[in-house]
């Protein structure tokens, strides 16, 4: 390892991206794609990252670029301070990546598959924690059983235990819940959130928004090769300037009042209002003031604020248009 490698190690962001371009190039008459362009990003040490997108956004192409399954165009990219072309073996060892595609041996047992992993990175034995990380994602009991013979959401279980073997600092999990059912999915991020609270980086892909909104401190947006949001969770929802506030009222009523007609109002029920707003132009305050100048009375209210998924399609929609 080089001096200059050893005094990066000491970043203070788990994956620094700079510029990373990458662009397919077409055969024939199909043109050459640029899938992505010129993507700056940092996650920090010891984050859970959230990283969204659509399908076809960039963020596989980017992660295969960061695992060395793919080559980079231009840019520059470094895991743990470590430069993926540099310093690769270093690179390599301190991520660890949960594939979408269940590449799995179908003749090894799942015992096997992590021992073979583990003899890959070099890991001694005496320093394997097979048995440890099986458990851990519930698969004790299959520990000897081939990988052919598994369900898919345990591969995908497996998967994760594989990505594991070595201890990376930094680990990628691309859709890691898909085909997993509800009771396993918790399992599983109870193991993820004890990883990460140890001080391992979590890099998450997922098309479940509310996973994304629960677990992840920070949350970048990829749309057409591009980072179109990158910010704290908090942040990015707060952004969203809408709510929406449901009024139950102590009578009937057929009609909306005029007054209320300014706000978007709508009657979803005899005594039920739905009205959308934006805080930044009109308070709370203002539209019960407005409901109790009408000779309304409010029997309850509640109120519904933006998620993720509300921002998600907000971001990308605008790079659509």
């Amino acid at each position: 390892m080089t001096a200059a490698a050893a005094i990066d190690h000491a970043t203070a962001n788990a994956l620094e991206i700079r510029n990373l371009t990458k662009i397919y190039k077409g055969k024939g008459s199909v043109p050459d794609k640029l899938a992505l362009k010129g993507i700056n990003l940092d996650v920090p040490r010891g984050s859970f990252f959230g990283l969204l997108g659509p399908n076809g956004a960039g963020k596989s192409t980017m992660i295969n670029i960061l695992a060395g399954l793919v080559n980079k165009t231009s840019g520059h990219a470094r895991v743990c301070g470590y430069d993926i072309e540099k310093d690769m073996r270093q690179a390599r060892r301190a991520l660890g990546v949960v594939p979408q595609e269940l590449n799995l041996d179908a003749f090894f047992s799942a015992r096997e598959v992590m021992e073979f992993q583990a003899g890959l990175y070099g890991v001694p034995k005496s320093r394997r924690k097979t048995d440890e990380i099986l458990a851990a994602m519930g698969l004790t009991d299959k520990a000897d059983s081939y990988a052919r013979t598994l369900s898919g959401g345990m591969r995908r279980r497996l998967l994760v235990a594989k990505a594991m073997v070595h201890q990376p600092e930094v680990l990628i999990l691309d859709e890691p819940t898909a085909g997993v059912d509800i009771e396993l999915r918790q399992q599983l991020w109870e193991h993820i959130r004890g990883l990460n609270a140890r001080g391992t980086t979590i890099i998450l892909t997922t098309h479940y928004l509310e996973e994304a909104e629960e677990l992840c401190d920070q949350i970048a947006i990829i749309n057409h090769g591009e980072v179109v949001a990158c910010e704290p969770t908090s942040n990015l929802l707060s952004k969203l300037d809408a709510k929406t506030v449901s009024i139950v009222l102590d009578q009937d009523i057929d009609t909306i009042p005029a007054a209320l007609l300014e706000f978007n109002a709508t009657l979803t029920h005899n005594r039920r209002l739905s009205i959308q707003y934006k805080p930044s132009e009109v308070s709370i305050s203002k539209i019960l003031s407005v409901i109790s100048e009408s000779g309304l009375s409010i029997a309850d209210l509640s109120t519904e604020e933006p998620d993720l998924e509300d921002a998600f399609l907000q971001m990308t929609s605008s790079k659509n248009r």
